[in-house]
């Protein structure tokens, strides 16, 4: 007889028959797929096709045990029993001093002196202790002043002053040329306690250090311990650092610790660039991997609204390092409840391990006294499990990937080559199939996305944020159900003459296919993430390969089917854990994305991308089942009840549990605005709480508790102000378009912005040199609106070009530690040849706003008086600030 290979079509009325048996011998006819006919007739193999419920059973179990071993590596934060040279107990002492002081914003006394002097007072007990050892530690204080410009948030300037910085240097007693970095900072956003973020990284490198310094065996290079106060202020005092410190020049390669979560595990989720060697290091040094080079092209591609210090050094220091970062628990990211004791002493423990076995590591290597030897190349890593690490350079994942995509291409080439499948019958069946299961994507996906619209047209947008296995129940029900629908549409009406167990066999082939077209594009594209697409093709084919003669003989056996399943564990299970990732990372962030992007569309998206992805090799199972219309049955079931469920309002987006907090950030100013016109004389002047909410929701649920939050009081923008004359503590306008102004008395700070022009001449080459001064609080926002026909040529600010964001206003982040002294700054502007009569007078507006984190200026009585009125499951961060706009 023919190959099971074979895509054959038989006559609809029964010209040939099929029988199968099921395992207890009875026959089962299959009408409906071209297998009617005599009864009688002897079948041409004995091959079973699935049943329904068997069919929905193995993969149904296959994937909750999968899922189910992913979680249980997340829970298995230290493996095996700690060494005990890192001592996790008093990391977590130190932890909780450096938290017990509250909130750190930069400026403030518990970032400048209290933290800094407990900083200082324990790494000097710690050199003490040293001093007979055979190393040698030197600290130095570094106040740093500079300016840099940045892309990040559309494009934006950065300006800091007498910044703190907190050195440490440990070498051996003959002194090191070469020099690690390891980095973290101690100073937190507004309101948070920033116990993860990133106070338990400081408390790690302390005693990372201790230990370091405590080691008999002399270091080969040295290390510098870098405790930085101003990360939050955008990245500032590590370019104050890596730009100005003597040492600077003798670092070679940096580690950075950082968190965009509470807990958990430290992910390495960049290294470079290129340097290879670094991640051969981590790979072989550290005690409980936990990496993936999918997080890297990832995090560098934008995605991801965040950035680190890891930027800072590699830009402007040209020096590689690695990135890592606990992330989970997101929801509570820079908020009051980012506490110390979220944070598991395992989790230190883990992090400690690896980050003193790593540093040792490289600070005895060889490679880091002439890394550039080693700088070219990229890595391919990845994790298993959490258990060990893959990886091997970048080069030789494309050849890789190129042989599995050519065995790919053979094994199909030898499929249309058969005696049956001449005059490439096969070739255009598998561009047939491969349509169909194209054509089911954009049907699943258009379905879902339906679903997730009318969600949001109901106000029930983010009722996953709370519960999230609702919004797998919702959207995962509706794209399997669409899948299996079109699939099985597809099998009865247009495959209607085809035996079922070729069928199954072809549409594997068409799994197959499109991903070993996504590898060839991710290679071509110079991507390491294509080794995904490579473990999808490489076991499954190798699998249906060895499973071939049971195919051909006994067809969808139960023995086949759970052989087949066990072959694609070992892709599947990573792949799951990198959907794990996706959405460990994506969900929280819907919580602080601002008003403009339908979390809905977002989260539906990506539950319909994973069901595309799991599903694909379990295409088959549709068209070798016997029949789907339980399984139908029960997707719609469960979709209905979760729609009737979210519908009604019964899932609340947010929790103000204790234990699982997920709240609500609403940002709320009491602010005083004054605008002035040409003549510099007060044009206007009001006072009001502004207040924005950083998700979709916006105040739909905040209303009913507050009902003078409302639309009556929304705020538009005022286009011939910069940045639509709100105080705007970073340039994030695009995001939050909705925010609320309501009518306050005015503030009346301590110590009030002072702001003037100094002076005003007109240079040779045509254009107005203008020179300002101001004075006030730690934090101020610079805004600078040239008007039509006008443009800024040249600044005092970074690196002498204005960075403008993305509406074409120009941004300026500035910001000061203790005993700054007055911030002046001037620019040049072409004045337009000919002025806009219906635009704004003069050639440019120039705003300014100051902000006050900390201290008797951050509260106001209004401000106390509705903060207590928000309910429980919100996170409200409050201050006070000003808007004083001019115009030249």
């Amino acid at each position: 007889m023919e190959s099971d290979t074979t895509f054959r079509r038989i006559k609809p009325f029964g010209t040939q028959s099929y029988a199968a048996q099921d395992n207890d011998g009875s026959r089962d006819r299959c009408g409906n797929n071209g297998y009617s006919g005599d009864p009688k007739r002897k079948p041409e193999v004995n091959i079973y096709l699935l049943r329904e419920g068997l069919a929905a059973s193995l993969v149904s179990v296959f994937i909750l045990v999968l899922w189910g071993l992913v979680h249980l590596s997340l829970q298995q934060l230290v493996i095996g029993k700690p060494t005990g040279e890192f001592n996790a107990l008093r990391a977590r002492q130190h932890l909780e001093q450096i938290t017990s002081v509250g909130p750190r914003p930069v400026g403030s006394p518990e970032n400048e002196v209290l933290t800094v002097n407990y900083l200082l007072e324990q790494i000097n007990n710690i050199r003490v202790e040293t001093a007979a050892g055979p190393h040698q530690l030197t600290v130095e204080v570094q106040r740093p002043t500079g300016s840099f410009s940045i892309d990040f948030l559309g494009g934006f300037t950065s300006f800091y002053d007498r910044v703190s910085n907190i050195a440490v240097r440990l070498e051996p007693k003959g002194g090191a040329q070469h020099l690690m970095l390891a980095n973290c900072h101690f100073d937190t956003v507004a309101n948070s306690p920033g116990a993860s973020d990133d106070a338990v990284s400081c408390a790690v490198m302390l005693e990372v250090l201790h230990s370091l310094a405590n080691q008999s065996t002399p270091l080969r290079h040295g290390v510098i311990f870098l405790f930085n106060g101003a990360e939050e202020n955008i990245l500032q005092a590590s370019h104050g650092f890596i730009t100005q410190h003597p040492w600077a020049k003798q670092v070679r390669a940096f580690i950075n610790l950082e968190a965009a979560g509470v807990g958990g595990k430290e992910v390495v989720f960049q290294t470079g660039p290129e340097n290879p060697w670094l991640v051969q290091a981590y790979v072989q040094a550290a005690k409980h991997p936990f990496a993936s080079v999918v997080g890297q092209e990832v995090f560098q591609s934008g995605i991801i609204p965040s950035d680190t210090d890891f930027r800072i050094y590699r830009d402007f220091g040209n020096i590689p390092g690695i990135d890592l970062a606990f992330i989970e628990n997101g929801f509570i990211y820079h908020t009051k409840y980012d506490t110390a004791d979220r944070i598991l002493t395992d989790s230190i423990q883990r992090a400690g391990d690896n980050i003193l076995a790593v540093l040792r590591y490289l600070v005895m290597s060889e490679k880091l006294a002439d890394s550039s030897e080693y700088r070219h190349g990229n890595m391919v890593f990845f994790d298993l499990l959490g258990v060990i690490v893959v990886a091997y350079p970048a080069r030789v994942g494309t050849i890789l990937n190129y042989m599995v995509a050519m065995a790919t291409f053979l094994y199909l080439a030898r499929k249309a080559s058969l005696p049956g499948n001449g005059g490439g019958r096969y070739v255009r069946d598998l561009a047939c199939a491969t349509g169909v299961t194209v054509l089911s994507w954009f049907v699943t996906l258009l379905s879902v996305l339906i679903v997730a619209l009318l969600i949001t047209l109901l106000g029930h947008s983010m009722f996953w944020y709370t519960h999230f296995y609702a919004s797998i129940c919702l959207y995962g029900s509706a794209a399997t159900g669409k899948m299996v629908l079109v699939h099985t549409l597809a099998k009865n009406l247009y495959f209607g003459g085809v035996r079922l167990v070729e069928l199954g066999d072809l549409f594997f082939d068409v799994s197959i296919l499109l991903w070993c077209c996504s590898l060839v594009w991710l290679t071509q594209q110079g991507l390491c993430s294509a080794y995904v697409p490579m473990l999808m093709v490489a076991f499954p084919l190798a699998t249906r390969l060895l499973l071939a003669k049971e195919f051909k003989h006994r067809g969808a056996s139960l023995k086949y089917s759970v052989l087949y399943l066990l072959g694609l564990t070992l892709p599947y299970v990573h792949f799951m854990f990198l959907i794990w990732v996706v959405f460990e990372i994506f969900t929280p962030i819907m919580g602080r994305s601002g008003t403009e992007i339908p979390p809905e569309v977002v989260l539906a998206t990506l539950v319909t991308l994973t069901t595309i992805f799991l599903s694909s090799f379990f295409l088959h199972f549709i068209y070798l089942a016997r029949s789907t219309k339980w399984i139908l049955t029960g997707l719609a079931s469960i979709f209905s009840i979760m729609f009737l469920l979210v519908s009604s309002g019964l899932l609340f987006p947010y929790s103000g549990s204790p234990e699982s907090p997920r709240p609500k950030r609403v940002f709320l100013q009491h602010t005083t605005r004054t605008f002035h016109n040409l003549q510099g004389q007060v044009e206007s002047r009001d006072s009001g709480l502004w207040i924005n909410s950083f998700d979709y929701t916006a105040m739909q649920h905040i209303t009913p508790h507050i009902p003078e939050i409302n639309d009556s009081v929304r705020t538009h923008c005022q286009e011939d102000r910069p940045f639509c004359g709100y105080p705007w503590f970073l340039p994030v306008k695009f995001l939050s378009k909705k925010n609320w102004y309501l009518p306050a008395p005015e503030v009346s700070p301590s110590s009030p912005i002072e702001f003037s022009l100094l002076s005003r001449e007109e240079t040779s080459w045509g254009t107005i040199k203008m020179t300002f001064s101001a004075r006030g609080p730690s934090h101020m926002s610079l805004y600078l609106m040239p008007h039509r026909g006008a443009s800024l040529s040249t600044w005092s600010l970074g690196d002498g070009t204005p960075q403008f964001d993305l509406s074409g206003e120009y941004f300026v982040f500035y910001s000061h530690g203790l005993d700054a002294p007055t911030w002046s700054f001037w620019f040049e502007i072409q004045p337009p040849r000919d002025p806009d009569p219906t635009g704004p007078e003069g050639m440019i507006s120039v705003a300014i706003s100051s902000h006050y984190f900390f201290g008797q200026d951050q509260r106001t009585a209004q401000l106390e008086e509705i903060l207590r009125r928000f309910p429980t499951w919100t996170f409200p961060s409050s201050w006070v600030s000003t808007y004083d706009m001019y115009r030249y």
